[in-house]
């Protein structure tokens, strides 16, 4: 934790270090899933929001991944072009749509989940169960106390 008195390191600045994980991770990532599939790791996200939810608006993408809805718009844009995803009907609300998967859409989801399960344990490869289950935690809750403070700030 940064010491106040000290003046921030950036070093020991905890939403930076997160940053920089989450940033390295992702990039790794990336690059596996755009070379061998053709996705970005958006499209991977919501590919994957839809296999395990199931038919669900571009809304509740938004919300659970707590990413920018132009972010997502563009990502199932692509998706539909590629035929992996489809856009149905909203019978609860005429103005919005689901996206769901088509079945090459989870074809495709069957196929990368191998590789993105070997590069999570490749990337936590000396870290116990327990401090993997400890690290969900912490971040979890950083996660919730953040969207929180996000929250209050617009009240």
């Amino acid at each position: 934790m940064t010491d106040s008195s000290e003046g921030l390191r950036l070093d020991a600045y905890l939403p930076y270090r997160l940053s920089v994980a989450s940033n390295e991770v992702s990039r790794l990532i990336a690059r596996a899933y755009e070379d061998r599939f053709g996705l970005s790791v958006p499209q991977w996200r919501l590919i994957c929001i839809l296999a395990e939810d199931g038919p669900s608006t571009p809304q509740s993408v938004v919300a659970r991944t707590a990413t920018d809805k132009v972010i997502i718009s563009r990502a199932a844009q692509a998706l539909t072009a590629r035929r992996l995803i489809q856009r149905t009907p909203n019978a609860a609300d005429g103005r919005s749509h689901h996206l769901e998967l088509t079945e090459t859409g989870r074809r495709l989801h069957a196929e990368v989940t191998p590789l993105a399960l070997k590069y999570e344990q490749e990337v936590i490869v000396g870290l116990s169960e327990a401090e993997v289950e400890g690290l969900q935690r912490l971040l979890r809750r950083i996660e919730q106390t953040a969207a929180r403070l996000a929250a209050d700030s617009f009240k």
